[in-house]
């Protein structure tokens, strides 16, 4: 994450800003509902141990975290300093390269935590801006999800980003979604994004 430790990304409807302590409590508070236990496939951790979480993901150089802001919940839609990230935090998005996957794999992670934030949009844009960010920096060659096989708007979320399912669910009951990366993609997103917006988060 440390490529990421300062990097704030500025959208339409979001802004995505790097996973900090300031954020662990609120964090910790999401993951004390069962509903996105299951969905994220998550333990319940302790403060401490969340804080830890947060840390560990800080100095992990394969992995990148950002907090997702709804910009309606910020004053004039605008994100200033990060003072008003607590309150406006609905959600997160992850990128991360293991070893346990083909080199050059990214595999994505979506959650938006806050109801009301849901059936936004907010979810599409977050893995949008996110890929054209990895794409930007870190120039993987496929992108990743794993999907439980019941949560079909998930799966249909990435089928709109032209992900596509590779075989069956697997005996965890999850099936996997990949979106192979080339020129007309890179471009395609570039052409998306060309007026983003980057600053510092201070």
């Amino acid at each position: 994450m440390k490529i990421n430790s300062n990097t704030v990304i500025v959208g339409e409807k979001i802004i995505l800003v790097p996973y900090k302590k300031l954020h662990v409590e609120k964090y910790y508070r999401w993951m004390g509902d069962e509903s996105i236990l299951e969905q994220t496939a998550s333990e319940r951790l302790t403060l401490e141990e969340e804080y830890e979480n947060q840390q560990s993901w800080y100095e992990d150089e394969h992995k990148i975290t950002f907090i997702i802001l709804d910009k309606d919940l910020l004053p004039n839609r605008e994100w200033k300093s990060n003072l008003d990230d607590e309150k406006s935090m609905v959600g997160d998005v992850n990128i991360f390269f293991n070893e346990y996957e083909e080199e050059g794999t990214g595999e994505l992670e979506i959650m938006i935590a806050e109801k009301n934030s849901r059936r936004k949009g907010i979810a599409r844009e977050a893995i949008n801006l996110i890929m054209h960010y990895a794409m930007e920096k870190l120039c993987p060659k496929t992108f990743i999800v794993k999907i439980g096989e019941e949560n079909q708007s998930s799966i249909e979320l990435f089928k709109k980003l032209n992900f596509t399912q590779n075989g069956p669910a697997n005996v965890f009951k999850e099936i996997n979604m990949t979106c192979p990366i080339n020129d007309q993609l890179v471009q395609s997103y570039k052409s998306m994004h060309q007026n983003l917006r980057y600053l510092n988060w201070e």
